[in-house]
């Protein structure tokens, strides 16, 4: 019952400032645009370098997990 309240509470909070127009909401396609740029960027470099970056990946848990 109280996660019902909480959720509720939580709906009304964000409803109620959705329809203020809080300034401070932020610029979402601004936020959009980035994601997807970062994500863009990633995918760029993990494409053509999966092969290293796994395997210093692997050297870097092995030297960890061997130190022991």
């Amino acid at each position: 019952m109280r996660a019902y309240a909480l959720l509720t509470a939580t709906l009304h909070a964000w409803t109620a400032r959705l329809r203020e127009g809080d300034p401070e909401r932020g610029d979402v396609p601004g936020w959009v645009m980035i994601t997807v740029m970062t994500a863009a960027l990633v995918l760029a470099i993990l494409i053509p370098f999966r092969e290293a970056i796994v395997t210093a990946v692997t050297n870097a848990l092995s030297s960890v997990t061997s130190a022991q």
